[in-house]
């Protein structure tokens, strides 16, 4: 069984026991936490509920930990005008273990 999740305006492929990087939420780590925007959940026949058939239909996570990822270098460049800027971002992501799905 598998199910489809929206998070942080992206969608994941989750199942029970998996273990997922999702953009970073609040809470602390060991923290039970509930994704009630569920895209579509497949069972273990084959059967698929997609949009409104699965509007009910919870996902249980609990919070592993939170971290941020590598470093991506941003550099801008201007030729000709002596500009150059460089830059570094590290985005923030909240690790989560899957518990559960209620279809």
């Amino acid at each position: 069984m598998y199910a489809v999740i929206e998070t942080g305006g992206k969608q994941y492929r989750v199942a029970p026991g998996t273990s997922v990087k999702i953009e970073k939420l609040a809470g602390d780590p060991g923290a039970d936490i509930t994704f009630d925007k569920v895209v579509a959940v497949v069972n273990d026949a084959g059967e698929v509920k997609a949009g409104k058939d699965a509007a009910g239909a919870k996902v249980s996570a609990k919070i592993e930990n939170h971290g941020r990822a590598d470093k991506v270098i941003v550099f801008k460049f201007k030729r000709k005008k002596q500009y150059r800027k460089t830059q570094g971002h590290r985005q923030g992501f909240t690790q989560v273990t899957v518990t559960g799905i209620e279809a």
